[in-house]
């Protein structure tokens, strides 16, 4: 059996972390069988359809790189792969159900559904649709809702995740298959869609799984043949107490990548979200996902949305790129005084800061002070722990230790400069944290920067050499 998955969003809006694990693992499933992967459009609600965010799916896909062998910008033999073109197609898989005597059009109005639902409540029972059927329904013609004439019954179906699920007949209700408006519902329509394109397993987030039996009784009226299915677990909080919301960084996709994000790191982060491989491994590169990758790894339980983990494994994935990709791709991440900077010199400062870079947007941070005269901070000092503690004159005196013990050097190097930071320690007596937190202030005044010998270094003697001087002066007049 050549397996065949499928990613099928909805255009209702931007693309977030919980949307996107469920197509990367339909992605990994199809790639690591070398099965195919289809993108379809579930675009039947127009109501909530929001303008341009179709475009906004296939960005945040190719972002990622998940390629489609089929489906909605890449066509195939099962197209149309937009729901709203393939309107002829359920209205003829309806007529299947009309003909069978499993579905009939609906006769009543909102309201007296409503006052269905409402007696139902002061008779303390659960609604269910089933009972208020027609005796006599008239045909179906496309002006009211047509409604799925259910079988209720017990069912006991396996999930690739959950295990063995198991519910009873009273879960089963009749449902909207097409709408008044001609649309069909999602609950018709993926079973039809994922019928015709011989879709192998069917992988969805977990509040699907209460409708699964009305799914099931579908499936039987429709003589069709069960896929596998495999359900996601929610994505939970940082707290890991509810499922994560907007309030909680459930956000765009495509902001992480304005905010300095690598997408290899977004593509692993988002893997191991509810999945490992067995191993202690944490960080997966796009091959490694593919090679190891299987739905029976996939955790029941939520998994936990960890910020300060995806920040950790940006700068992993980092740290992994050369020097000249890093470069590439820091383009427009630059302070603007670099702009005119040597192209040599600009990739030396990089090679400099890319072990202290946890996102690209860390960059003018890191590297202003190299392209112009940074503005003087003292709060960098007063907020210091170690050195708020230290009067003005304690500071003064060590800041000319060191302008004096630099003016002597005779050879500019990082080794020559760690050698006399190392004897300014002996000769001032005071701790690395102290003194080296102190020269680097004075010099870069950025809250952190890379290695002090090499930031010096390339930053030059002369350079180097004004800054204390002009720190000095500042604080000799304050």
């Amino acid at each position: 059996m050549k397996i065949r998955t499928r990613f099928a969003p909805s255009p209702t809006g931007f693309m977030h972390v919980g949307n996107l694990r469920t197509g990367l693992f339909a992605w990994l499933t199809a790639r690591n069988a070398g099965g195919e992967f289809i993108l379809r459009l579930e675009d039947t609600d127009k109501n909530r359809e929001v303008e341009g965010s179709a475009n906004h799916i296939l960005e945040c896909l190719d972002m990622l790189g998940l390629n489609r062998d089929e489906g909605l910008d890449v066509g195939g033999p099962y197209a149309p792969y937009k729901q709203s073109e393939r309107l002829h197609i359920y209205r003829a898989w309806a007529q299947k159900l009309i003909d069978s005597g499993r579905a009939y059009a609906d006769p009543y109005t909102a309201e007296e559904v409503q006052a269905f639902r409402e007696q139902a409540q002061q008779e303390k029972k659960a609604f269910l649709y089933r009972n208020h059927r027609p005796e006599n329904p008239r045909a179906w013609d496309g002006t009211t809702p047509l409604r799925f004439k259910a079988d209720p019954k017990s069912y006991t179906w396996h999930d690739e995740v959950m295990g063995e699920l198991h519910t009873g007949p009273e879960v089963i209700d009749d449902f909207i298959l097409i709408k008044s408006d001609g649309y069909p519902t999602y609950n018709f329509a993926h079973i039809v869609d994922d019928a015709e394109m011989q879709i192998t397993h069917v992988i969805r987030g977990q509040e699907f799984i209460s409708s699964t039996p009305n799914y099931l009784n579908l499936y039987e009226a429709l003589g069709l043949e069960l896929p596998i299915f495999a359900t996601m677990p929610h994505i939970m909080n940082e707290q890991g107490n509810k499922k994560l919301g907007k309030r909680d960084g459930a956000k765009d996709v495509l902001s992480y990548i304005e905010e300095g994000y690598l997408p290899e790191t977004l593509l692993s982060f988002i893997a191991t979200l509810g999945w490992n491989d067995g191993t202690e491994q944490e960080v997966f590169t796009r091959q490694e996902l593919i090679d190891s990758f299987s739905l029976s790894r996939v955790q029941k339980s939520g998994a936990r949305f960890d910020e300060k983990r995806l920040l950790w494994m940006n700068g992993q994935f980092i740290r992994a790129l050369s020097n000249d990709d890093l470069y590439k791709r820091v383009a427009s991440y630059w302070p603007a005084s670099a702009e005119s900077a040597d192209e040599n010199y600009k990739h030396s400062v990089l090679a400099l800061a890319k072990d202290r870079l946890k996102t690209l947007h860390d960059l003018p941070t890191l590297t202003t002070y190299f392209f112009e005269e940074p503005v003087l901070d003292m709060d960098l000092i007063t907020g210091n722990k170690q050195l708020k503690k230290l009067a003005t004159p304690d500071i003064i005196a060590m800041l000319q230790s060191a302008m004096d013990t630099f003016d002597d050097l005779s050879i500019w190097t990082p080794e020559a400069i760690q050698e006399s930071l190392n004897n300014l320690l002996d000769t001032t007596g005071q701790k690395p944290g102290v003194l080296f937190s102190l020269v680097r202030i004075a010099t870069t005044w950025s809250p952190f920067s890379p290695q002090l010998n090499d930031t010096l270094a390339l930053m030059g003697k002369e350079k180097t050499l004004k800054r204390l001087e002009n720190t000095i002066q500042h604080l000799s007049e304050a």
